[in-house]
């Protein structure tokens, strides 16, 4: 009886936060419009602060490269591995073909050498081979951005002989998840618009408040419904159509980053033990306003509210539908949750 009092109360709390949180939602939106979508700089942890200079300095390289869209590259290429080898033989962090490095690898510190296990030289590498296409194709109508990544992928030739992004399905989608992604890694100018399937994601949240937390739970009939904290927010997410990666750390760049002061209902936050790099968070939760988030939160513990604001707190994410798509599929390649 108390128990189902206090489930009963827990509902009424978080239907009165969405509800207080989203009533300045309309406000949020027509306060970021004038920002025009665009967005500088990078968002706080999203580069791994080893890199974070590199990207920063050779993202600026040529106008149709920003740290934001190199970034995106290197995150969907390797994940931030400099170890990285790919099944056709693309090595390092930035993912090259030996043979491509031959002719574009660059010293990009300075040393001596062009090692392409190197970030320091593979991270300059990319941006220039970056600009090196855009050159090729400055010529194209069109965003030049769209149309460096469509050379990259489909080569200068396929974009100057179709005008612009070719009508190949593979560069097509290529060009839309890297410029997708890249809003991941920016800090956002303005407002960030407000998530349509947050109402939907916190809805089936709500409804495992009190279960048992599983590490490794993905709510399966037989883990009898039970979830660890990142396979919560993926099954909320599932049920508005939005399919986010397994892990904490690659849900992260589902999304743009609104600042604390800007939470909405249906934000993810996330937790880390190192504030500088978002491959390191190891909990996520989804935010429901005032403050507070549902979360799995460890072995012996119930899915439960609890406050977001302590000294692990990372960031927030916004997700949505295209920024889920756009992540790569890397298994095994983040901490679990």
């Amino acid at each position: 009886m108390a128990g189902g009092v206090g489930i009963g109360l827990c509902l009424t709390f978080v239907v009165l936060l969405v509800v207080g949180t989203y009533s300045a939602a309309a406000g949020l939106v027509g306060a970021g419009a004038g920002a025009g979508g665009r967005a500088v700089g990078l968002a706080k942890g999203a580069v791994p602060a080893k890199y974070q200079a590199l990207v920063e300095k050779w993202g600026n390289l040529c106008p149709a490269v920003t740290p934001a869209l190199l970034a995106a590259q290197l995150y969907s290429e390797s994940g931030w591995n400099p170890s990285a080898v790919s099944p056709a033989d693309a090595r390092g962090i930035a993912q090259f073909i030996p043979g491509t490095w031959a002719g574009h690898g660059i010293d990009g510190d300075g040393d001596g050498d062009r090692d392409i296990w190197d970030p320091n030289d593979a991270i300059p590498s990319a941006a220039s081979y970056d600009c090196e296409l855009a050159k090729d194709v400055a010529s194209v109508p069109g965003d030049p951005a769209s149309n460096m990544l469509a050379a990259y992928n489909a080569g200068a030739y396929a974009v100057i002989k179709y005008g612009g992004v070719p009508p190949y399905k593979e560069t097509q989608g290529y060009v839309k998840a890297i410029t997708t992604l890249a809003k991941s890694f920016a800090r956002p100018v303005g407002r960030v618009a407000p998530s349509q399937q947050a109402a939907g994601a916190i809805y089936f949240a709500q409804k495992q408040l009190g279960t048992p937390y599983l590490w490794g739970g993905n709510g399966t009939p037989d883990q009898d419904g039970r979830f660890d904290c990142s396979g919560l927010t993926k099954a909320a997410y599932e049920t508005v159509g939005v399919e986010l990666p397994r892990v904490a750390n690659d849900q992260y760049n589902a999304g743009s980053h609104p600042p604390r002061d800007q939470l909405l209902p249906g934000d993810l936050v996330f937790f880390s033990d190192d504030l500088t790099n978002s491959r390191e968070i190891r909990h996520v939760g989804l935010y429901v306003g005032g403050g507070y988030m549902i979360n799995a939160p460890y072995t012996g513990a119930v899915i439960r509210f609890d406050k977001i604001d302590t000294p692990d707190y990372f960031g927030a994410t916004r997700v949505t539908k295209d920024g889920a798509e756009a992540l790569p599929e890397r298994a095994g390649a983040s901490r679990a949750p």
